[in-house]
């Protein structure tokens, strides 16, 4: 799978489980950990486990298995796709990492055509 389309089939996943806040950085221009950062938020632990679930769930029905997870039992979990990496955040645990503003140099993605308006 492409790494554009990992990118898009996240974002549209998360969102179709409610995920909150929706942010993808494109981070290839200030670091090689990755190309794309997703940020996103659940209302609580066992929302961010329910988004991550069904995150790695469906990618995999499409072929694309993570690399790594890490966080399953805490308020941030990490599913590195390689090119793509995830982070799904409990509201308190994104404002304490605050990744938007650790990554302030990054471009920000217009995920507008992927999301659904409420």
């Amino acid at each position: 799978m492409l790494t554009q389309d990992i990118l898009e089939n996240s974002v549209k996943i998360l969102d179709n489980k409610k995920a909150i806040d929706i942010v993808a950085l494109k981070i290839n221009e200030v670091t090689s950990v990755a190309d794309y950062f997703v940020i996103v938020s659940g209302t609580s632990t066992t929302h961010v486990k329910a988004l991550a679930e069904e995150l790695e769930d469906k990618l995999s029905e499409m072929g694309q298995e993570p690399k790594h997870i890490e966080g399953k039992a805490t308020g941030w979990i990490l599913l590195d796709y390689g090119n793509v990496v995830v982070h799904v955040f409990t509201p308190d645990q994104r404002e304490n990492f605050n990744l938007e503003k650790l990554w302030q140099d990054a471009d920000t993605v217009d995920i507008s055509e992927w999301i659904k308006e409420d």
